[in-house]
């Protein structure tokens, strides 16, 4: 994916836990990207929300997160590809899981 306008690319050595959306910690320098066979590509907008974040192995992407919130900041929707298999989910304003 390229990058979203109006979005800041950060670096991320891992994630914690499973709530959505994912929380990414050990911030990453550019510098350290060439000795990382492995780190997250995360995407932020104006408001420092995170809107998508990629796994990266060896080059290739093995899992990928796209958010939209709600004018609340709750998130509203979450797009998960891994393996090739899409999976939606849908808030509330209120955070209840709507679908998938």
């Amino acid at each position: 994916m390229s990058q979203p306008a109006g979005t800041v690319l950060r670096h991320f050595l891992s994630y914690s836990g499973v709530k959505l959306p994912l929380k990414l910690v050990s911030p990453l320098e550019d510098s350290d990207l060439g000795h990382r066979n492995t780190f997250m590509r995360a995407y932020f907008d104006p408001e420092e929300r995170l809107v998508g974040c990629d796994k990266m192995v060896y080059g290739d992407i093995q899992l990928s997160h796209r958010y939209d919130y709600h004018p609340n900041g709750m998130l509203k929707r979450a797009e998960i590809v891994m393996d090739d298999e899409l999976t939606v989910m849908e808030f509330a304003p209120d955070g209840a899981r709507l679908t998938g």
